[in-house]
């Protein structure tokens, strides 16, 4: 989980506040972790009788309800639905059906890791120093592979996919039966519903998308991600490689009531879209910082200047706060790092440690 770093192991994750010993006995501010400030919505809070309750009983096998929220939230009818635990599970079975994959990068390290965990080649396209998608190099690339796995937003810049160039690759692999599988896990942050690729399902059966519970509703200990397909073979392949009930209780019930929650829904993308402009707009007056990639998630990747991503980790874990330096992304160096964006009060103390890192360089 963890490549060695001068300063330390480095996190191959964000959020991982357990295993590096200077952690242990410390209240951190963790901004290595890309998870909703508003925290776990209340209408999980409120139906926890719900999970309780049903801990006496095996959960429904085939999920008949948790599906049907599923299509109610997304708008969408006799789709392939796989159901994981966590998006993590999703990403590791839908690799695992192919030979070899082309994996857009920077991005995600699980796509790599499990894609080399199940003997799966791997071709790599590089994003530009812009942190854009090179189109026509996955065009290049695409006879060469089975399948082809890209975030949007992309983790670690944030980035979305331009649909108007895109369509040229889904159409592509639609003629050369490829399959192309999207992760969507931080695509309800974009605030923007046409930024999803879930409008495409019905048009293109090579097309596998995938979504989690864990970013935009605060439950990564709930573990509850999901994959949707028009390409039902797909779908079956993926469940074929589950252990049955691999939903517990509490994940089921959490999604049947957090989906419908719109209140929350509405409340976060409130607070995303005030909060990342203006955390942006201060991050640029931070002198250090060479460069911010506007994102359209809730993290944001920068370039760094004059101080290494590792003495500017080591300078913040001083003030009990943590990010993620991101060298050991396919692509970037020790200059870049990675913030979450949090609640007003958080980042404004954030900022405030940096201006200090910066008063002292």
């Amino acid at each position: 989980m963890y490549q060695k770093f001068k300063g330390g192991d480095l996190m191959i994750h964000g959020g991982d506040i357990y295993t590096e010993g200077v952690f242990k006995g410390r209240e951190l501010l963790d901004y290595s972790s890309n998870i909703n400030p508003l925290g776990i919505p209340k209408s999980f809070l409120n139906n926890i009788d719900e999970g309780i309750k049903n801990l006496g009983v095996y959960p429904d096998v085939n999920y008949r309800r948790l599906n049907k929220s599923i299509e109610n939230y997304l708008k969408l009818k006799d789709i392939g639905i796989v159901l994981g635990n966590g998006a993590s599970e999703i990403i590791e079975l839908s690799i695992s059906l192919f030979e070899k994959i082309l994996i857009i990068v920077p991005s995600y390290a699980e796509y790599e890791i499990n894609a080399k965990k199940h003997g799966v080649s791997v071709v790599f396209s590089y994003l530009d120093e812009n942190m854009c998608i090179d189109y026509e190099d996955i065009i290049s690339k695409i006879d060469d592979v089975d399948s082809v796995i890209i975030g949007n937003p992309n983790n670690p810049n944030g980035g979305l996919i331009n649909k108007e160039k895109f369509i040229h690759v889904l159409k592509l692999a639609e003629e050369k039966k490829k399959t192309i599988i999207i992760d969507e896990a931080f695509i309800e942050f974009t605030g923007d519903p046409s930024s999803s690729f879930v409008g495409e399902i019905k048009n293109y059966s090579c097309l596998f998308i995938i979504r989690a519970m864990t970013k935009f509703f605060a439950m990564p200990g709930i573990r509850f991600g999901y994959g949707i397909t028009n390409n039902k073979e797909i779908a079956a392949k993926i469940k074929a490689k589950q252990n049955p009930w691999n939903i517990n209780c509490f994940a089921e019930m959490a999604a049947i009531n957090c989906l419908k929650d719109t209140n929350y829904i509405e409340e976060s993308l409130l607070w995303i879209k005030k909060e990342r402009k203006r955390f942006i707009e201060e991050l640029n007056k931070i002198g250090f910082i060479k460069r911010v990639f506007s994102p359209h998630a809730n993290f944001v990747l920068c370039r760094l200047e004059n101080i290494s991503g590792e003495k500017l980790y080591d300078s913040l874990l001083k003030e009990d706060i943590v990010i993620r330096r991101c060298c050991n992304f396919i692509g970037l160096d020790d200059s870049f790092v990675r913030f979450a964006i949090k609640d007003e009060k958080k980042n404004t103390k954030f900022l405030r440690a940096l201006k200090g890192v910066e008063n002292n360089l």
